[in-house]
């Protein structure tokens, strides 16, 4: 599994070339890699055709993954 920054540097792209490929603004791909934001529906079946990967080869994880999963892992205790 890869991140969205590492398909896309995989690729040899500039977030200025994806976010133009992609058909969106350089900060909201900024966004998505940095886990401060993930791409709508809409939006994954391009990343996936100009990344040339598969939805199972990529994560999409938000910034705080551990808190969320730390904060499972008490509630179910």
């Amino acid at each position: 599994m890869m991140t969205l920054k590492a398909a896309r540097v995989n690729r040899e792209l500039t977030q200025k070339k994806a976010a133009n490929l992609i058909g969106v603004n350089v900060s909201t791909l900024s966004k998505w890699e940095s886990g401060k934001s993930c791409p709508t529906n809409k939006r994954i079946p391009k990343i996936l055709e100009v990344y040339n990967v598969s939805y199972d080869e990529l994560i999409f994880l938000p910034t705080d993954y551990t808190i969320s999963v730390n904060d499972k892992a008490s509630i179910s205790a």
